[in-house]
């Protein structure tokens, strides 16, 4: 296996309530890590946590609309504190791109919503894709709620009927000529339409 150098959160985004920054907080301690915590006159957070080696990260979280949003970019050397942000990422339902860094490649893996989303495996020559999550069902089901096609039927049902009311209204033959050409029109549409 391979020794992995280094993982790159290059993209992080976390938001957190007040309830989430506690278990988030208590998260790191969980792995004997101790998380400081300092707070600025504008209510901005720092997260700072240190392991055993020394390595120490920090992370800011700001407050917009009764959170507290991190975005930005970290990186660690140490695997303890690289799982501590993944099971945060995981947990809280973030979105982040990382990259775990090898001497001959990377992997590059991307999170939606706390969820793997993507996996590529990069190297010097090439970039593999080595998973892709498809949500085939929630495609499908899209699809079949679809009904742009028969919503306009409907509507160009009703518009030859509106023509055809106001031409058995009409006694005028170049009113009955104009109106012919519209139905004509919409039924080479309705025929295209139901095809």
């Amino acid at each position: 296996m391979a020794q992995r150098l280094a993982t790159e959160y290059v993209m992080t985004c976390l938001e957190l309530t007040e309830t989430d920054m506690t278990r988030f907080l208590d998260l790191i301690a969980l792995h004997q890590i101790s998380p400081r915590v300092k707070v600025t006159e504008n209510g901005v957070q720092e997260v700072s946590f240190q392991d055993d080696s020394g390595e120490s990260v920090s992370l800011t979280f700001e407050r917009r609309n009764g959170k507290f949003v991190c975005e930005g970019s970290c990186r660690f050397k140490n695997v303890k504190l690289a799982n501590v942000m993944r099971k945060a990422v995981s947990q809280f339902k973030g979105d982040a791109i990382v990259n775990r860094i090898y001497p001959a490649f990377t992997m590059n893996y991307v999170y939606k919503r706390g969820a793997v989303v993507k996996i590529s495996e990069i190297t010097a020559k090439y970039k593999k894709l080595v998973y892709e999550y498809k949500d085939t069902v929630g495609q499908l089901e899209r699809l079949f709620r679809q009904d742009d096609v028969e919503r306009e039927i409907r509507l160009v049902q009703n518009r030859i009927d509106d023509l055809l009311d106001e031409r058995n209204r009409s006694r005028a033959p170049e009113v009955h000529r104009a109106l012919d050409e519209q139905l004509k029109r919409l039924t080479h549409r309705l025929f295209v339409l139901e095809a």
